[in-house]
C-alpha cells in the first residue's frame, strides 16, 4: 500500500532541498527529541516550508504500531498506548503489530474543535453504556508530525488545544460527563507569513523553536533551487533514486542520535551560561533555558558526541530564544541578532 501511495504522490527528498539550513536543522532536532516542543517556521511565501516539512516526515524510519488501533499505539511503551491496548495487555490478549510510515497530519484552517479532538457518541453511551469515540486529528497524529500551515490565522482556542496536547502528550475529550483520554504525542510544526500577522506572544512562547525563512537572494542559488525542483517534477523517481544514498545516511544518523540522546551530558558551567544569557535577554519564565538545554543535547547527539560543548549551544540557542524576547517597537535590530550579540559576549 505504501509503495503504491509513493508512486502516486512522490515526496521531494529532504536531502535535495537547497538552503534553508535553519528550518532543516530545527525539524531534525525536533524529530530526534520531540520534547523540544515543536517548531514555528515564519517566512516569505514560496520558500519551501510545506515541501520541507513533508520531506522530513517521508525521510523518517517506519514505526511499529498495534494493528487496528486508532491511536498508533506502541506495543510496549505505556505512555504511547491507548486505554484499549492497555486493557488488552492486562487480559493477556495476543496483539499483532504492523509497520507504518510516520503519520504526517495536516490541520486545515477551517477545522473545528470536534475535527481536531474527536467526538464521543453520547447517544450510544447513554443507550448502550458503551464509550464510542470517533477519533480526531490529534489521535491520527500520535507518534507523528502535526503540521499547521498559516498557524497565525488559526483560531486562538484551537492553538491552545494544540499546544496543550503537544506539551502533555495527551488529549482529553469530555461531553456530558463522559470522558475519554488518549495519547497524543507529536512534533508540532506551525508555519506562517509574518505579513499576515504574528501569533500572540504567550502562544508563540509555547513553541520550542522558531525558524525564520527568507527568500534566497543569490541568483546562482535561486537557479539551483529552480533546476532541482524542475528535475523532480519531470521525473520524480530518478530524482528520488539520485538522493537515495544521502537519504538513508541521514535517516541512520537520526536513528543513532535518538538512541544516543539519553546518555548525552551537559556541563554545569555551560548550563549556568545558558541561563545567564536568558537572564540578560529578559526571557520570561524558564522555557527558554529548558528548551536550549534539550536542543543542545539533541544537536550533540546528531553530531555523534557524548557531551554538549559551547559550539553546540551556539548552533541552537538563537532558534530557541528569538521568539521569547519582549517586543520593543523602537528596536532597530531584530531579535535573532540581539540573541547572537549576547551569546557572543557570554560564550566567547
Amino acid at each position: 500500500m505504501d509503495k503504491i501511495q509513493n508512486q502516486v504522490r512522490p515526496v521531494f527528498p529532504f536531502t535535495a532541498i537547497v538552503g534553508q539550513e535553519e528550518m532543516k536543522l530545527a525539524l531534525i532536532l525536533n524529530v530526534i527529541d520531540p520534547k523540544i516542543g515543536g517548531v514555528m517556521i515564519m517566512g516569505d511565501r514560496g520558500t519551501g516550508k510545506s515541501t520541507t516539512i513533508r520531506a522530513i516526515a517521508d525521510l523518517l524510519p517506519e514505526i511499529e504500531v498495534v494493528a487496528d488501533d486508532l491511536f498508533n499505539s506502541h506495543i510496549s511503551d505505556y505512555d504511547l498506548m491507548s486505554d484499549f491496548v492497555k486493557n488488552q495487555l492486562e487480559n493477556n490478549a495476543n496483539l499483532t503489530t504492523s509497520l507504518i510510515k510516520v503519520p504526517m497530519v495536516d490541520l486545515p484552517l477551517g477545522a473545528t474543535e470536534d475535527r481536531l479532538c474527536g467526538t464521543i457518541d453520547i447517544e450510544k453511551a447513554l443507550n448502550e453504556g458503551v464509550k464510542s469515540f470517533d477519533p480526531g486529528l490529534l489521535a491520527k497524529a500520535n507518534r507523528g508530525i502535526l503540521y499547521v500551515d498559516e498557524v497565525n490565522l488559526l483560531d486562538d482556542h484551537l492553538v491552545d488545544i494544540l499546544l496543550d496536547s503537544a506539551a502533555s502528550g495527551w488529549n482529553t475529550v469530555e461531553r456530558e460527563g463522559i470522558s475519554i483520554r488518549h495519547p497524543s504525542r507529536f512534533v508540532l510544526v506551525g508555519s506562517g507569513n509574518p505579513e499576515e500577522g504574528e501569533l500572540r506572544p504567550q502562544l508563540l512562547d509555547r513553541f520550542g523553536m522558531h525558524a525564520e525563512i527568507r527568500t534566497v537572494r543569490d541568483a546562482s542559488l535561486r537557479v539551483q533551487i529552480v533546476e532541482q525542483r524542475t528535475k523532480f517534477d519531470q521525473d520524480p523517481n530518478s530524482c528520488i533514486k539520485e538522493f537515495c544514498e544521502q537519504q538513508n545516511l541521514l535517516k541512520q544518523t537520526i536513528i543513532n542520535a535518538q538512541s544516543l540522546l539519553k546518555s548525552i551530558t551537559i556541563d554545569y558551567s555551560l548550563k549556568v551560561k545558558i541561563s545567564q544569557i536568558c537572564g540578560i535577554l529578559n526571557v520570561d519564565g524558564l522555557r527558554g533555558d529548558i528548551v536550549t538545554n534539550r536542543a543542545a543535547k539533541a544537536f550533540a547527539a546528531y553530531q555523534n558526541k557524548k557531551e554538549v560543548d559551547v559550539d553546540d549551544v551556539k548552533e541552537v540557542i538563537t532558534l530557541c530564544l528569538r521568539h521569547r524576547l519582549r517586543k520593543d517597537p523602537l528596536d532597530t535590530i531584530d531579535s535573532g541578532t540581539k540573541v547572537s550579540q549576547v551569546v557572543d559576549d557570554i560564550l566567547s
